[in-house]
């Protein structure tokens, strides 16, 4: 008896007034990562994303961060997260449930997960610094939020210190 192959990649493209984006993810990837939005710590975190998640993802995003960077955090959120929830089709054969206490430095956060086709966010976080990079710190929780919607999961994210 064969057993059949499960191919879970995706590929979305958004385009509003404000983003042109194509996103494409193999989740079965090794990590494999081609980023390109025009916010330099963006595209460092989105690679950082694939490379310890063994996610590949592609993404050409092109935004209007002259205005702010709302849009194009909010809409890579969408796209990824859109092409998250499409590859994982009816969710078989996956761990529902993960959750990491990531220290960094001098920070320490915990990241729950439940991939449960059921959207929520909760947001404990407390950035001391006003900027991160070329960013408005408080934009990032849009990122998230978006994320989190059009893939349909539920996140918790804790920022302790």
């Amino acid at each position: 008896m064969t057993s059949k192959k499960i191919n879970r990649k995706s590929s979305i493209k958004r385009k509003t007034k404000e983003t042109d984006i194509q996103t494409v993810i193999n989740i079965d990837g090794t990590g494999i990562h081609n980023i390109e939005t025009p916010l330099p710590f963006f595209s460092h975190m989105l690679e950082q994303l694939s490379k310890h998640s063994g996610v590949d993802i592609k993404i050409n995003c092109i935004g209007d961060v002259e205005i702010d960077a709302h849009h194009t955090l909010e809409d890579v959120g969408w796209t990824i997260g859109e092409a998250f929830n499409s590859a994982l089709k009816e969710r078989r054969g996956i761990n529902r449930y993960a959750n990491i206490a990531l220290p960094m430095d001098e920070c320490l956060t915990n990241c729950s997960i439940d991939i449960s086709g059921r959207p929520w966010l909760v947001w404990k976080v407390v950035l001391p610094n006003k900027k991160i990079g070329e960013i408005d710190s408080e934009i990032f929780r849009e990122f998230f939020q978006a994320f989190s919607q059009a893939a349909k999961m539920t996140i918790h994210i804790e920022n302790f210190y």
